[in-house]
């Protein structure tokens, strides 16, 4: 009994502010997306699609009436979404959405940090959650399997921090990120072949569910899917929400092609790497996770409201691992907060987000300033090991 007691107490220590608002968001967003009927819930039903087509060895990647749109993920993702296309729409999607933020939930709670830092971020990424829950959208599970990747690495575990990476990548591409963390393993040779281990498992699971010709077939697929998605991105306003955008219609650099402000991101993003005296320091290290999560979304031209979420994860990263929560610190978490995560709720006015919002892509702007900002620090910042985190 006594034994029965103390579980129940640590139970209800667990249980936070955050905890109970995180959940809250997802589900009261869920419920409102079913309650809509099946125009509220295509995505997941694009998601379900992607199995039942494996499943029946027709193309991944042709737009069906049923699917009401067209599914942008590699053939593993039939795997990951098999056991909800399997139940009901409804328990499907509901079970589909507690999932994702589940999984990122418990993500963030492995981050080697205090537990108020960890509500913290939670709490900051709590908004963008609940949009990626209104579109029944994957990104939370997506950011879930980068922080993973990374908190596997740090606690030296690479076989399981592998999994995610290749994961990630086979999936939805933005898991590539996680490539970086191999500069903070301890075990450079392992990390490579683990990697590759994943890399063929994931490539050969999805045949157990139709063929190889039929797999191999819908990677080339894929490729030509998301070539066209970049190319269609270029105009949108509703994607497309990029560092690109808001450098050429805020700051009105126009005719940048995109490359060009990609090849120096990437030359941004490996500088810091020359500190390597700070690879091994958890501050450094944090903030460059930070620095990869905006940075994946900011400069991708698939970039949407529902992607925003892996973005603010890492403003919440970031901000937690200020040592002084100095006003112009506060000030662009506020920013961010309100540009970012509110301006494309209903608490914005219509004329505005179509107006400027959107048009403008000013949701990436803040995200676009504290990578910035992550930017000089990581490269002048004083990391030390002894920081409370």
């Amino acid at each position: 009994m006594a034994f029965l007691t103390r579980d129940f107490i640590i139970f209800n220590k667990r249980i936070s502010f955050a905890a109970i608002i995180w959940f809250l968001l997802a589900l009261v967003a869920i419920t409102i997306q079913i309650a809509k009927g099946l125009p509220g819930i295509h995505n997941y039903l694009i998601f379900k699609g992607v199995f039942w087509h494996t499943v029946h060895q027709t193309d991944l990647y042709a737009l069906y009436q049923a699917d009401l749109d067209l599914n942008h993920y590699g053939p593993v993702f039939s795997l990951v979404i098999a056991a909800f296309a399997l139940l009901p729409d409804a328990i499907g999607c509901y079970l589909w959405g507690i999932a994702n933020a589940a999984f990122l939930f418990y993500a963030v709670n492995r981050l080697p940090i205090s537990k108020i830092n960890q509500q913290l971020i939670l709490l900051i990424g709590a908004l963008e959650m609940m949009t990626s829950m209104h579109n029944v959208q994957f990104n939370p599970m997506v950011t879930s399997w980068i922080i993973l990747s990374y908190i596997f690495v740090q606690n030296k575990n690479d076989f399981w921090a592998t999994l995610f990476i290749a994961l990630g990548i086979l999936t939805k591409i933005y898991g590539i990120v996680g490539l970086a963390f191999f500069l903070f393993s301890d075990n450079k040779i392992k990390f490579i072949l683990y990697f590759i281990f994943w890399c063929a498992v994931f490539f050969v699971l999805p045949m157990l569910l139709s063929s190889p010709d039929f797999i191999i077939q819908s990677y080339k697929g894929w490729y030509l899917s998301l070539s066209e998605k970049n190319m269609a991105n270029q105009g949108s306003t509703m994607q497309g929400m990029s560092a690109m955008r808001v450098l050429q219609r805020v700051f009105m650099i126009k005719n940048l092609p995109d490359i060009y402000v990609l090849a120096t991101a990437a030359l941004l993003y490996l500088l810091p790497l020359a500190r390597r005296s700070l690879l091994k320091v958890k501050s450094f290290q944090l903030s460059y996770l930070a620095f990869l999560l905006i940075g994946v979304v900011i400069f991708s031209t698939s970039a949407e409201s529902a992607t925003y979420v892996i973005a603010m994860m890492g403003v919440g990263i970031w901000f937690v691992v200020q040592k002084e929560k100095t006003y112009w610190v506060i000030a662009l978490l506020v920013f961010a907060m309100l540009l970012t995560s509110l301006s494309t709720t209903d608490l914005f006015p219509k004329s505005i987000k179509a107006d400027y919002i959107r048009p403008l892509a000013l949701k990436a702007l803040p995200c676009f300033v504290i990578w910035l900002v992550l930017c000089f620090q990581l490269l002048r910042r004083k990391f030390e090991e002894s920081e409370v985190l």
